[in-house]
C-alpha cells in the first residue's frame, strides 16, 4: 500500500488539506474552518501530515506562553505524482478508489440524516452522463471546470455560507468504445432540479 495515498484518503486528513489548498492557517483558523473535528483529533492528524512532509510549518511564534504554528502545504503536497500511481497495481487502484467512496458516503450520510432532507432546495444531487470527447475535448473541458471552481475556492466560512462537497469521478471507457450507442446519449442517477447546471 502507498502511505501518502493511505494518510490523504483518511477523511479527516482529507478535509484538513482542503482546508489548506491556497492558504496558510494557524491551528485556530484550521478549527473555526472545521468546527465539527474535535480539537485533540485535529492536533493528532496535523501532526502525521506534517510527518509525511504533505504539510510544513511557514511560522511559529509564542501566543500567551505557548508555541502557535502556522502551516501551509508542501508543493504538490496533496497529490500524487504520476511515478507514485504508476507504481499501483489494479488492485491498488480498485483499494484506494473504495476508500474514496467510503469517505464520500459518510459524507452523504450525514447529510440525508438531517430531518427534513429537501435535495431541490439545497441544490444536492448526483447524476452520471456519458460524453464522447477527444483527447484535446476532454483536457479543455477539465481546464474549464478547473477554472469555475478555483474561483470560488478561497471562500471563507461566513453566516450566508454553507459547506458544499462536489467531487468529482472520471472514469475512461475502454478504448474499443468508441462508437456511440444512442444518438442520444443516455444519463442516469439523481438530481434535483436546482443540481441540473452542475456536473
Amino acid at each position: 500500500m502507498n502511505e501518502k495515498a493511505n494518510l490523504i484518503l483518511h477523511p479527516v486528513r482529507m478535509r484538513i488539506i482542503q482546508a489548506m489548498i491556497g492558504k496558510r492557517r494557524n491551528t485556530q483558523q484550521l478549527q473555526e474552518w472545521l468546527p465539527d473535528i474535535p480539537q485533540a483529533t485535529l492536533y493528532r492528524q496535523l501532526q502525521k501530515l506534517v510527518q509525511a512532509g504533505i504539510l510544513h510549518v511557514v511560522e511559529q511564534k509564542r501566543v500567551r506562553g505557548a508555541i502557535e504554528k502556522t502551516y501551509a502545504l508542501a508543493e504538490r503536497g496533496n497529490e500524487l505524482t504520476q511515478e507514485e500511481l504508476a507504481s499501483f497495481d489494479s488492485n491498488d487502484h480498485i483499494r484506494y478508489f473504495m476508500m474514496f467512496m467510503a469517505q464520500l458516503l459518510g459524507e452523504f450520510g450525514d447529510y440525508a440524516e438531517q430531518e427534513p432532507v429537501d435535495m431541490a432546495r439545497d441544490g444536492a444531487g448526483y447524476r452520471q452522463v456519458a460524453l464522447y470527447l477527444s483527447e484535446a475535448e476532454w483536457k479543455q473541458m477539465a481546464a474549464e471546470f478547473s477554472a469555475a471552481v478555483v474561483k470560488h475556492l478561497s471562500n471563507e466560512p461566513a453566516p450566508d455560507r454553507r459547506r458544499y462537497s462536489l467531487t468529482t469521478v472520471l472514469i475512461p471507457g475502454r478504448k474499443t468504445d468508441s462508437s456511440p450507442e444512442q444518438s442520444s446519449i443516455p444519463e442516469s442517477g439523481i438530481r434535483s432540479q436546482a443540481s441540473t447546471d452542475r456536473p
